[in-house]
Parts: structure tokens; C-alpha cells; sequence
């Protein structure tokens, strides 16, 4: 996101837009000089600057606004009504009401950049929390997408990372912390810090499972704020382990939804975990960590990570989004970025556009060749 572009939203409105009000005063001034003289119209020239400050920063606002008290003397002098009391009274109400046009286009604009500035902060901290995984690495072709439940908000306590172990072996996390708010996004942050910083050096996932229990929980009394948020502090997480070059996938479950398969053919598979071990940091996790799974997956397969969000949003008439359901329908599974763009603007049509809380979404394709694979025509 470029600030530069996005500071001067209001002062960026195109110029054609000024042409409405400017013609309101030309029509207002003649409609008034044409009409009887106990008629009085002039009045409604102040509909001009309150029309543009709705759109338009403080100095445009202020020039239709001149634009305005000037069709209200060209009224008040070819009326000859000039010294009036009526028509001192029209300047004086034009004038102030100008005033305060341009002051409410002044603090708008100003509420505005500052809006946009917390934006830029929440991608950025999303960018520098999540750090978006590369599209690529070797033989694999990675997606992702991360759907915020709030209006304005870029993060949550929904997390995800991929890292390389070997050259040849991918290994990735999704999770999902318990919480809501600055409390979950830094217990969040923990976490990741604890995979990124393990994940290249334990054997297995069992192990690095265990090695993430024991940072997270001496991390988590660390980070977690119990004034604010006096619950368990915990992340439920899923944690995957993908050659590169064939071979079967393998997971590890801690308190996590196990991902969907979608095989090349475009059939869907939910892939299970018999044996899921307790959420990481809840001090519950068994010595020699959480039972790894094998996940069958060949070429032009693709494994979708996502968090519960996805799972648990609801239709107007409170049903589950049905998300093998819905996935049985997508002809393109080698391409993961279609992938998850067709999934996000099915879940939010079939949600009617409002989450329930946050979801994060990875898609894992390996490809069919070194060349990233032809995605089918959908």
C-alpha cells in the first residue's frame, strides 16, 4: 500500500465531480431571477458546498462555496433587494453555513488520512506478523489468504508460516489463537517466532511439536495479558511437513482442523487425524509431542490449510458453510491462487458478506513439473 497515493483521498475526488454543484448555483441563481419576486430561492444555494463537502476536501468545498455567495449577490443585485433585511439575513446564513461546511470537509479529510494510516499500520504489521509465504518453493506452489471477521481490520489471532527444514522438505504452520484483539495478535507473534526458530532444526514433527509446547508456554506468560484477557492461553495449531520432490505429506495435529486433499482430478478428500494431541501452550501435550500422520499426495495435488473461521461461518439460516461441499464444484485444483479466490468469494456470499471471526487459508499445490503446472480452464 503507497501512502503517498492514498493520503489526499478527498483532494483526489476528479474535477468532473465539481460540475454537479457548479451547475446547482447557475440553475438556483437563474431559477431565482426568473421567478416571481415574492419568491425566494436563493436560499437553497447552500445545497452546493453541502453536496461537495461530501465528497471533497476543504478547498473545493470552499470554492463552490464562493461560487455560491456569488450567485447570491448576482440575485441580490439584479433584484435590487440589496440592503434588505431578507437578503442580509440570506448572506449572513449562506456565509456561516459555508464556514461550516468547509470546517466539517476539514475534519472529515483529517479523520480520513488518519484512517488510512492505520490501515498501512495493519498491513504493514500483518505483512511483518504473518510474512506471506513465497508462491513458490521448488517443486511446490503456495497460496494464501487471510479474511478479517471486523471492518478495518487486517489481523487477528489466526496465524500462519512456511519454512524450508531442507532444500527439499517444506515444513508449515497454521493456528489459531484463543483471544481476541492486541492480546491474541502478540501471542501470535510468539508463536511464529517459536516456529520460525525451531522448525529448521528439529527431525520430526512429534519433536518439533514438542519444542513449540515449551516455548509457547514459557513465551506465553511472557506476552499473554491477563488483565485484559484473564482466560487459557493457548493456540490451536497444525503442523505440516512436504517433500518437495514426491512422496507422501505428513501432519501433526494439536487441537487443529486437519486439512482437505484435492486431488488432481478436482476429487476432495478430508484427510483425518486419529490421535489429535491438546493445543500447543496448554501445558497438556504428552512427552515426545503429537503423532504424526502420512497424507497421500502425488502430482498436481493440493492440500488446503485453513483455520476455523472458514468452517464455522454461517449462511443467513445459520447453516455451516459446507466447505467439501462447496469445493466438489472447482474444476481448477493445480492452481492454488483460483483456488482461494474462488473459496473466499463463495464464503462471503454464502455468509452474505459478514464472518463470524477470522480465516485463514492456505493452499499447498505440488506441481506436475519444474514449470508450476498449467492451470485447467475453469
Amino acid at each position: 500500500m503507497d501512502l503517498s497515493r492514498l493520503e489526499n483521498l478527498p483532494e483526489r475526488t476528479p474535477g468532473l465531480a465539481l460540475v454537479v454543484p457548479f451547475a446547482l448555483v447557475v440553475v438556483i441563481t437563474v431559477a431565482d431571477l426568473v421567478s416571481p419576486k415574492e419568491v425566494f430561492l436563493s436560499p437553497m444555494l447552500v445545497v452546493a458546498p453541502a453536496l461537495t463537502a461530501s465528497f471533497a476536501g476543504p478547498g473545493r468545498t470552499a470554492l463552490i462555496a464562493l461560487v455560491a455567495v456569488g450567485g447570491q449577490a448576482v440575485v441580490t443585485w439584479a433584484g435590487g433587494g440589496a440592503g434588505t433585511v431578507a437578503r442580509e439575513w440570506q448572506f449572513a446564513a449562506l456565509i456561516l453555513l459555508s464556514v461550516l461546511l468547509v470546517f466539517f470537509s476539514y475534519v472529515r479529510e483529517r479523520r480520513s488520512r488518519q484512517l488510512t494510516r492505520a490501515r498501512l499500520v495493519a498491513e504493514t504489521a500483518q505483512r511483518v506478523l504473518l510474512r506471506p509465504p513465497p508462491g513458490r518453493l521448488g517443486e511446490l506452489r503456495i497460496a494464501w489468504r487471510y479474511l478479517a471477521a471486523e471492518d478495518d481490520a487486517q489481523i487477528g489471532g489466526d496465524l500462519f508460516a512456511v519454512t524450508r527444514r531442507r532444500p527439499d522438505l517444506v515444513r508449515v504452520l497454521i493456528g489459531d489463537v484463543r483471544g481476541k484483539g492486541l492480546p491474541a495478535i502478540a501471542e501470535a507473534s510468539a508463536v511464529l517466532g517459536a516456529f520460525r526458530e525451531t522448525a529448521r532444526y528439529c527431525p520430526t514433527l512429534p519433536e518439533l511439536a514438542e519444542s513449540l509446547e515449551e516455548r509457547i508456554v514459557r513465551d506465553m506468560e511472557e506476552v499473554a495479558d491477563d488483565r485484559e484477557d484473564p482466560g487459557e492461553h493457548f493456540v490451536t495449531a497444525l503442523l505440516l511437513e512436504v517433500p518437495g520432490a514426491g512422496g507422501q505429506a505428513r501432519m501433526a495435529c494439536c487441537g487443529h482442523p486437519p486439512p482437505l486433499l484435492i486431488r488432481a482430478d478436482g476429487a476432495v478428500t478430508a484427510t483425518h487425524c486419529a490421535d489429535p494431541a491438546p493445543p500447543l501452550g496448554s501445558g497438556l501435550l504428552a512427552a515426545g509431542g503429537a503423532a504424526d500422520v502420512p497424507i497421500p499426495y502425488g502430482d498436481g495435488d493440493t492440500l488446503l490449510l485453513y483455520t476455523d473461521g472458514l468452517i464455522e461461518a454461517r449462511s443467513r439460516q445459520g447453516a455451516f458453510y459446507p466447505l467439501a461441499e462447496r469445493l466438489a464444484g472447482f474444476p481448477s485444483a493445480a492452481d492454488p491462487d483460483s483456488l482461494l479466490r474462488y473459496l473466499c468469494e463463495d464464503l462471503l456470499a454464502y455468509s452474505g458478506g459478514r464472518l463470524g471471526d477470522d480465516a485463514a487459508l492456505l493452499a499447498i499445490t505440488r506441481t506436475r513439473d519444474g514449470t508450476g503446472g498449467a492451470p485447467r480452464a475453469r
